[in-house]
């Protein structure tokens, strides 16, 4: 179960460099995670400061 990042994205980018396996990048509108890469760490989802990282 990947995590996904909901509308609330604000792309601060606090969650890329967070990200042990390098699955979140910059998108078109907000940051993405790759779901494939995601170890479901939960780092991310600790230090987004608009709480736009949620569990899928």
């Amino acid at each position: 179960m990947a995590y996904i990042i909901t509308d609330a994205c604000i792309s601060c980018g606090a969650c890329e460099s967070e990200c042990p396996t390098g699955a979140i990048s910059a998108g078109d509108t907000m940051y993405v995670i790759d779901p494939d890469a995601c170890i479901d760490c939960g780092a991310c989802e600790a230090v987004c400061p608009t709480q736009a990282i949620k569990p899928n």
